[in-house]
């Protein structure tokens, strides 16, 4: 069982949340300037590392807000949560 720590509920199972992406993703300043291209990049290419990471997840069954969670993508030991930066 995963846990996670919701800095707002406590611990709590990795079913109460939903999976929001990559943490260090920014959306780009201004998108009107970006090509076809740069946005599809934007939109649909991400790194799949292995190893510490940090996402974005939503606690879905509790309080509804978003966390960061520092979580290691091989091993899905939970290092760190806290709030997005």
């Amino acid at each position: 069982m995963l846990l996670i720590t919701c800095p707002h509920c406590g611990p709590r199972d990795a079913t109460e949340f939903t999976y929001g992406g990559d943490a260090n993703v920014r959306r780009p300043a201004n998108p009107e300037a970006l090509t076809d291209e740069q946005w599809a990049d934007y939109v649909y290419l991400r790194d799949n590392p292995r190893g510490e990471h940090d996402e974005l997840w939503q606690h879905s069954s509790g309080c509804r807000r978003w966390i960061e969670v520092r979580r290691n993508t091989y091993t899905h030991d939970v290092m760190a949560t806290g709030l997005p930066k």
